[in-house]
């Protein structure tokens, strides 16, 4: 069971293109400025199965998934769970948001666990003092895109670029 906040269908704002976001509740860094302050307490949270979770997810075919929240690292058994039972199912790519950043996450063997299913990482927490609101999806300058898969591969954070950036 996950403990969720919300999910929100179609949206542009949390990674490229439609995507379904699903809101975890959740997080221990509390960021001074944070957007969603209500999803530091993961009893504000509805608690959710995978199953219920995964419907909705593939209930569209054509969005991509967000990890969001609150911190999704903060239940990471959970979030390993259904990102594994969403590839197993579609070809779907997953972002993940998170306070921690990918070096943490690396040393944390339950939250590692997840990585091995993310495609795309927004780490670090926000920071008021960098926020720019110039940037795609991500609040503070602080804050990396990080293609997850050569990452691990690298044993590294490697900064994900999307394809048509690179044309």
């Amino acid at each position: 069971m996950l403990s969720i906040l919300n999910i929100l269908e179609d949206t542009t704002a949390d990674g490229p293109g439609f995507r379904t976001a699903i809101y975890a509740a959740g997080c221990p860094n509390a960021c001074p400025g944070c957007h969603n302050p209500e999803s530091w307490d993961i009893r504000n949270g509805r608690q959710m199965s995978t199953e219920e979770i995964l419907h909705k997810v593939l209930a569209d075919p054509f969005a991509d998934v967000t990890f969001s929240g609150g911190d999704p690292m903060y239940q990471p058994e959970g979030f390993a769970e259904l990102a594994k039972a969403i590839k197993e199912k579609s070809c779907k790519n997953i972002w993940c948001y998170t306070g921690y950043t990918f070096e943490q996450l690396l040393r944390n063997t339950r939250q590692r666990k997840l990585l091995q299913y993310i495609d795309v990482l927004v780490d670090g927490r926000f920071r008021q003092d960098l926020r720019d609101e110039t940037l795609h999806f991500r609040g503070s300058s602080n804050q990396r895109l990080i293609d997850v898969p050569a990452s691990l591969q690298a044993q590294k954070a490697v900064t994900y670029r999307r394809k048509v950036e690179q044309n």
